[in-house]
Formats: C-alpha cells, sequence, structure tokens
C-alpha cells in the first residue's frame, strides 16, 4: 500500500472485491480510509463486503458513513435500501431507493430494489409501478419480470403474472424461479397439470430447492394426488428443514389423506413444534399484563384471511356481535389483497393493524405493545398463518379456533376451541355417536363451546332463493359435493359409485379446476360400473355463481375422512340435505355436528354400508326430500348454527375461563418466588 497510490490501492481493491477475494479487498480499503478517513467510496465498499458476510449492522454504519461524506452518492443509497430492506426496516428502504432514484432517474437497480422494498410494504400497485420502470431502463431483465410477475400475482392479476413469468423465461429459459413462480400462478389459475410441469422443470434445473418442491406437493394436493404430494413436501422440508411454512404445508395435506389417522397427525405436529417452537422458547418472555380477572380484556385476532375468503362466513358473525365493553377487540390482518370485506371487517374491530410487511419478530413485538392478553390463531397450519409469532408467546393466553377442527401442535398455544361433538365429552358405548376422541392427540388444552364449533352467515348470499327440487324437473336424482377436490380419495368415490349404482339414473357433480385428474375420477367410476355421461364437473368460480350450483343438486354426498365444513353450511342454506359418514377423526365429524344442529342426525351414518343406504332411501323418497328442501333454510335459521349473539357470548365465556385461570396460575407462580 505504501508504494500504491490511493487511486491505484483502491483499483486493485475493486479488482479483489469483483473476484471474491473479499479478505484482501477489505484490508485495502480499510488502509485507504486509514490514509484518507472521508473516502466515501472506500467506505461504502467497506459496508457492501460486511453485507456480504453478514454483519449487516455494521454494514449500515459504513454506508451510512459513506453517505454522510458524499451525499449525492447514488449508488450508496442503493444499497443502504437493500440493507434496510432485509433488517424489515421498509419505511427507510423505500426512502433510501428513492433517493438514489432522484440522483439518478435512470438507475434501473434503484427502480427494481424500490418494487421489492414497496412490494414487502404490501404497496403492491407501486411495486408494480417501479418494476416496470426498472424493465424500460433494462428491458432484458429477467429477474425484474418475474419480481413484476410476483407482484401481479399478489395483486391477483394472475394472467398478467403469468405474462411476466413467461417473458422472464423467454429471456432466460434456465431461470428456476422463475418456472417455480409461473407453477404457483399457475395453480391459482387452476391450471394444476400446467403448474406441475411448470414446478418439475423448476426442480430440474435445480435439484436442491426446497420452494418447487413444496409447490409441487400443493399442485398434487389439488389433483387428490395425495400420496405423491405428501412426498413432494417431505422433500421440501429434508432440503429446507428451518422455514416453517413448507413445514406447515405438509402437515395440513395429511389431514385429507385417510391413512394418517389422528396419532400420526400428532406426530408430525410434534417434530413441527420441535423444529420450530423449541429453538424460540429461550426467547420467551414473561408477561406484565394486569392479573385482575375480571377486568375488560385484550382480545388479539391472527388471520391471512379477513378478506373475501369463507373464514369471513365465521369471523364476521363473532366479531360484529363482540361485548366491546369487556372486550377489546384487535386484528392483526396479513390479507395479500384487502377488499370490501376487509373494510367490514375492519369496522368491528377497536384497533386494527396491517401485519403483512411485519416479519414474525416485529409482529411479536407489536402485539406486546399493544399488551393483549388472549391471542387468537385463525389459520393453523394453513396458507399464509403465522404460527411462528405464536411461537415466541407474545400474549400470557393463546388459542387455536376455525381454521379446521384440530391441533396445531404447539406447546406455545395453551387451548384450541372445539364442540361435544367434533370432540365427543362422554364413554358411553350405547351413545350414537363413538367414544370420546383420545385428546392426547392434541398439544393444546380442548375447551368445549356448549353447541357447536361453526356459527355461520351467508353474508352477500342471503338473498338467494331456495328453489324447487331438481328432481321434480329432470326425472332423476342428482347427488353433489362441492367441496374441495383434495377430499375425494379412492375410498370416497368407491362409495359414492355404490350409492350411484342402486339410485337408477342418478347423476353426481362436482367441483374442480380442469385437468387431468378428472378424466382420472371418471375412469375411478368407470370401474365401479358409473358410466361417464353420468358424472359432471364443474368448475370453481365467484361466490354467488358457487352458491346457485346448489340449485342443481338434491342431495349432497359428503367426503372423508376430511368432512365438508363450509360446503355443508351453504348446501344446507341452500335447502340441500347433505348425507355425512362419521369418522374417528375431529375433521371427520363435521357432519355429526351440524346435522346435530339441525335435528336430522339421522342423515349421519357409523359405517359405509349405512352411508349408502341412508343417501339410496333419501334418493328414492321425493316427498321427503321436497320437504326437507323447504324447511333446511329456516332450520339453520333457528339453530345454533347461525345464533351469532349466543356464538359470541359462548367464545367470550370461553375467555374469560381461560383469562381466569392464567390469573390464578400466574399469582400462584408470584407467590412461589418469595
Amino acid at each position: 500500500m505504501a508504494q500504491l497510490t490511493i487511486q491505484q490501492a483502491f483499483d486493485l481493491a475493486s479488482q479483489h472485491h469483483e473476484a471474491g477475494r473479499l479478505a484482501e479487498a477489505e484490508q485495502l480499503y480499510r488502509q485507504i480510509l486509514a490514509r484518507e478517513p472521508e473516502h466515501a467510496d472506500a467506505m461504502h465498499n467497506l459496508g457492501v463486503i460486511a453485507y456480504q458476510v453478514g454483519r449487516r449492522d455494521i454494514a449500515v454504519g459504513l454506508i451510512r458513513g459513506a453517505i454522510a461524506h458524499k451525499p449525492n452518492f447514488s449508488e450508496a443509497h442503493n444499497n443502504l435500501g437493500n440493507l434496510l430492506r432485509d433488517n424489515g426496516r421498509l419505511d427507510e428502504a423505500i426512502a433510501a431507493c428513492r433517493r438514489a432514484i432522484a440522483l439518478k432517474p435512470d438507475y434501473a437497480d434503484a427502480h427494481f430494489n424500490l418494487g421489492n422494498a414497496l412490494k414487502d410494504r404490501g404497496q403492491l400497485d407501486e411495486a408494480i409501478t417501479a418494476y416496470r420502470q426498472a424493465i424500460v431502463l433494462n428491458p432484458n431483465w429477467p429477474e425484474a419480470y418475474s419480481n413484476l410477475g410476483n407482484a401481479l400475482k399478489d395483486s391477483e392479476r394472475l394472467d398478467d403474472a403469468v405474462a411476466a413469468y413467461r417473458k422472464a423465461l423467454v429471456l432466460n429459459p434456465g431461470f428456476a424461479e422463475a418456472h417455480n413462480n409461473l407453477g404457483n400462478a399457475l395453480r391459482e389459475k387452476g391450471q394444476v397439470d400446467e403448474a406441475i410441469a411448470a414446478c418439475r422443470q423448476a426442480i430440474a434445473l435445480n435439484s436442491s430447492a426446497a420452494e418447487p418442491r413444496n409447490n409441487l406437493g400443493n399442485a398434487l394436493r389439488d389433483k387428490g394426488q395425495l400420496d405423491e404430494a405428501i412426498a413432494a413436501q417431505r422433500q421440501a422440508v429434508r432440503l429446507d428443514p428451518a422455514k416453517a411454512r413448507l413445514n406447515s404445508n405438509l402437515v395440513y395435506t395429511l389431514h385429507f389423506h385417510p391413512a394418517y389417522d389422528a396419532r400420526a397427525i400428532a406426530a408430525e405436529n410434534h417434530r413441527w413444534n420441535y423444529q420450530h417452537v423449541q429453538p424460540l422458547e429461550t426467547l420467551v418472555q414473561p408477561h406484565s399484563n394486569d392479573r385482575d380477572p375480571d377486568r375488560r380484556l385484550r382480545i388479539g385476532y391472527v388471520s391471512p384471511d379477513f378478506r373475501d375468503h369463507c373464514q369471513s362466513l365465521f369471523t364476521i358473525p363473532l366479531l360484529s356481535h363482540h361485548d366491546h365493553g369487556a372486550f377489546e377487540i384487535f386484528c392483526y390482518s396479513s390479507a395479500r389483497q384487502p377488499d370490501d370485506f376487509t373494510a367490514r371487517i375492519t369496522g368491528y374491530a377497536d384497533h386494527w393493524r396491517e401485519a403483512r410487511s411485519l416479519d414474525d419478530r416485529a409482529l411479536c413485538d407489536l402485539i406486546r405493545a399493544d399488551g393483549i392478553d388472549i391471542l387468537v390463531d385463525l389459520t393453523m397450519h394453513m396458507a399464509d398463518g403465522r404460527l411462528p409469532v405464536f411461537a415466541r408467546k407474545p400474549a400470557p393466553v393463546q388459542v387455536t379456533w376455525l381454521a379446521y377442527p384440530g391441533s396445531t401442535g404447539l406447546t406455545a398455544i395453551d387451548y384450541r376451541l372445539s364442540d361435544p361433538y367434533l370432540d365427543p365429552p362422554n364413554l358411553d358405548p350405547s351413545s350414537p355417536h363413538p367414544p370420546r376422541l383420545d385428546e392426547s392427540v392434541y398439544s393444546e388444552e380442548t375447551i368445549r363451546l356448549p353447541d357447536t364449533f361453526w356459527c355461520y352467515d351467508p353474508l352477500d348470499c342471503r338473498n338467494i332463493p331456495v328453489n324447487s327440487l331438481p328432481a321434480l324437473d329432470s326425472g332423476r336424482i342428482t347427488f353433489g359435493c362441492l367441496n374441495n377436490f383434495c377430499k375425494i380419495n379412492d375410498a370416497v368415490l368407491a362409495l359414492w359409485a355404490k350409492v350411484l349404482g342402486q339410485v337408477q339414473g342418478s347423476r353426481l357433480i362436482m367441483l374442480t379446476h380442469e385437468g387431468s385428474h378428472r378424466q382420472r375420477t371418471v375412469d375411478r367410476l368407470g370401474q365401479e360400473g358409473i358410466a361417464p355421461e353420468r358424472i359432471e364437473f364443474v368448475s370453481p368460480r365467484p361466490r354467488r355463481a358457487y352458491m346457485e350450483l346448489y340449485h342443481r343438486i338434491d342431495i349432497g354426498l359428503d367426503s372423508f375422512p376430511y368432512n365438508g365444513h363450509t360446503t355443508s353450511l351453504d348446501s344446507f342454506w341452500m335447502g340441500i340435505p347433505v348425507v355425512t359418514l362419521v369418522g374417528s377423526r375431529a375433521v371427520s365429524r363435521a357432519g355429526w355436528c351440524q346435522l346435530s344442529k339441525l335435528g336430522l342426525t339421522e342423515l349421519a351414518a357409523q359405517t359405509a354400508d349405512q352411508f349408502v343406504s341412508l343417501a339410496v332411501d333419501l334418493a328414492n323418497d321425493l316427498p321427503r326430500l321436497g320437504s326437507l328442501r323447504e324447511t333446511l333454510r329456516q332450520r339453520i335459521e333457528q339453530s345454533p348454527l347461525m345464533d351469532a349473539p349466543k356464538f359470541a357470548r359462548s367464545i367470550e365465556s370461553a375467555y374469560r375461563r381461560m383469562w381466569h385461570d392464567w390469573c390464578g396460575k400466574a399469582w400462584a407462580q408470584g407467590r412461589s418466588q418469595y
């Protein structure tokens, strides 16, 4: 260095840096700064090296120092934006990128990085604009097209997203991440075969990547190919065991497979807890909440589905009937694209928190700062859930409800809500339902709501009328199942085929996207003697059009082991009775619960043969079918399934019981310290 000028030393350091010889570059940058402490370029590049080796806080300080000495240093502002984004400081990141652009308007990288920060912040329209500007400045940038596609997909502009991904792949056919992103968008469009092909191509290009295998598993699950879906998701977890979301997808898929009983699912939940909860236990801080057992409680609801989503059919009845004098309601929303339902739900909360752009630690800190007493998970292992937040125990009492009747497996969640039908409390062998489920499969303590796990409201579909029995006009019985197709397995199809075989001329309607699984289903039913012309598939559609499909159905046939939940309630609202098979898992007992509340337990079968008999007898009794169609809406309206005020009081009573228990435990623990 002594024999080199500062410029020569900087040029040599830059060569080392570009070649990846970071130690040599760092040594030279430091020597330059020793001789010229205000050398902004050396300070900036030293900050870049700190970032490259994971010393982010040091990197931020160095790059800020470079900017202090050279305020118009556009590259430094841009890199500072990247650093701040990685640290979750999105507002500062956006400001830094905008400053870089102000200094250099044609700076494509800064527009691209601004798009990344805006997307993370949930400002999707602005992110799309930033990506498009980056592409204007650099039209041959596949990464910009791929990230543009991600923002478009999150904005639910799926056709535009697919076009962006395809453009990225024209520019770089070997771009594995773009193939994977394309697969995701195609799956959301319902093009599951094409989605699977895209994911497989991503895997072929990068066999060590976990995301394409996870997304492949999701697409295979949509087609009902559960063995293949589970295998792909297990591979994803092996490749990236630290990513909780991948592990959650595996856990959720197991619920649909008839070969996995409650104990097998509990074992997978236990593994999730071991991998993703236990390492965080040392970070859990004591809770200083006021231990007054009867004060106004702060309740926090965490969900990505405060939007046009089936969960709103249940959250709105509850949230709109809370006693705000006794309970202060906080909603932590991670909704991708807020909509009219979001606005409606916002009105039922005392406090609304946008949480999508917050990482788990930041959301945990916000919940603690809000002083939440009872934190409620509404998603479990379903898409976009925030279980890693619950793992950090930001509230003294934590409970899970609604997503599906089951368990999260998290030792950090104290309670799960259920009811006496999903989890029967007695062991009387003469009872009309099987003995109580083994509660050791749940990590949480079970609290049974007195009537029902669900309280339903059809919301914007209240005014759709119930029509007359379709069989009276068509001269034949039309069976139907509009459940998610991943619930339809070979055992279900075999049982349905027996029903169809004994009801002459009957037809079956199923809801699913187009794809090869439709023909596979026709072939499977054909093996049981059911002609293809008796099977009809309908594609998913907006909710009102979906509800109108029930006008074509006489009798609903339930799936198993995962019963219909929302779809059965929709069916009852539209006047269609559903024949169910009661199983041994909580998700297998939804039909029993709902029929019990309607006074129609005679439609709940305990065996496969009884299921066939019940469905056939109902099909052969048109007067009874007609009567049920005329009265089912009134039955459900007058039942606990739609008594929102009573349901809200039941939930609140459960919350108060949980709080009393915690206050007692906290008091006892406090005394034990003296």
